[in-house]
């Protein structure tokens, strides 16, 4: 019996713009999504569609429960507290050996001053460059594996910053701000105090997006940043 063949470029297309509706809230969470809606959106098989839904499904952007339809995954306040403390955990060991060597990555400071662009213009769509910050750290570390991790969990960060940042909760004031105390403490050496930043910088965002999903936020949501001017 003949075994039909999947291109694998066009299946990788797919995925990557379904993947960027989804981050941008262009397919809201819980929207259902079919092979046929998939197959008809893109002009593809249904063999290409099929591989799509099974690769997003794979990847955590859609659930499927009981063989039934998937859908685009909806987080909520326990989702978000568990992302964003297994962030914390990686990123402040990360920041820890950065501190160190004194090592800031270029990449990271040219997304900081790409949000600070940004908002300068009145802008809160700073979801990507401020991913990028983050991502930067990770991977000056130069640990292929500590690198897998993190950007295993990128895109469920990247849908609960999305969340967040659509929200307009969190100011990309302070996001610039406490990213530039990040790594003057790292460029001083300071790792605990690296540590304590990232905390904090963490903690908020996190509280934030909780309240936002229809928990209560924590304490941490109404600290004021110790990054901002006294």
């Amino acid at each position: 019996m003949a075994r039909g063949i999947v291109v694998t470029s066009l299946v990788d297309a797919v995925v990557d713009d379904l993947r960027t509706l989804v981050v941008t809230g262009a397919l809201a969470p819980g929207t259902p999504l079919t092979e046929l809606d998939v197959a008809t959106r893109y002009d593809v098989a249904r063999a290409s569609a099929r591989a799509a839904i099974e690769r997003l499904t794979a990847e955590k952007v859609l659930v499927r429960n009981n063989h039934k339809t998937a859908r685009v995954v909806e987080l909520g306040p326990d989702d978000v507290r568990d992302i964003y403390r297994t962030r914390t955990y990686l990123e402040s060991e990360v920041l820890r050996r950065l501190a160190d060597e004194r090592r800031v990555p270029a990449t990271a400071r040219e997304a900081n001053a790409e949000i600070a662009t940004l908002w300068a213009g009145g802008s809160y769509a700073v979801v990507e460059p401020d991913m990028r910050f983050h991502t930067s750290l990770i991977d000056a570390l130069g640990s292929t594996r500590t690198s897998a991790m993190y950007h295993s969990l990128a895109f469920e960060v990247k849908l609960c910053m999305a969340q967040l940042q659509g929200r307009q909760r969190l100011s990309p004031e302070i996001i610039v701000a406490e990213h530039a105390r990040l790594l003057e403490l790292i460029e001083a050496g300071d790792a605990p105090g690296a540590a304590r930043m990232l905390d904090e910088h963490l903690a908020r965002a996190r509280e934030l997006l909780a309240a936002s999903l229809g928990g209560e936020a924590g304490p941490e949501a109404f600290v004021r940043s110790s990054a901002l001017p006294a």
